[in-house]
């Protein structure tokens, strides 16, 4: 007895084997991929591509041979000069001096004059007078 196979197959066009993508679509593709959080295998997933397929546009984008759309909500750049602020200049310290005034004699006392001192001038000036 004699057996015959026959095999069916379904003749796929160079359309169906190969995609083609435009650029406006792969740039658009692209744009999705690099939005914060954003991972490249989920975009690629989603859009039906292996990752490293995006990934090689996303190589073409770095290298200016595909233009990027404008991104949906505007980014804007603003030039920012960091300086260090000068130091101030030093302000002259407030002294305060305590002054003895007994008729024309002035004493002025050094800054910071223990109590101790004070005192046996206020007692060496009432001896005196």
């Amino acid at each position: 007895m004699e057996t015959t196979l026959e095999v069916l197959t379904k003749r796929r066009s160079r359309r169906e084997a190969h995609r083609q993508w435009s650029d406006e679509v792969k740039a658009r593709i692209v744009s999705e991929s690099l939005r914060p959080g954003v991972t490249v295998n989920e975009v690629a997933e989603r859009h039906g591509l292996k990752a490293n397929h995006l990934s090689s546009w996303r190589t073409l984008a770095r290298q200016g041979k595909l233009v990027l759309p404008e991104p949906e909500d505007a980014v804007e750049f603003a030039a920012m000069v960091v300086e260090m602020p000068a130091p101030e200049p030093p302000t002259p310290k407030a002294v305060s001096r305590a002054e003895i005034v007994v008729g024309l004699v002035t004493i002025r006392l050094e800054e910071g004059a223990p109590a101790a001192r004070i005192a046996a001038i206020a007692r060496a000036l009432a001896a005196a007078t």
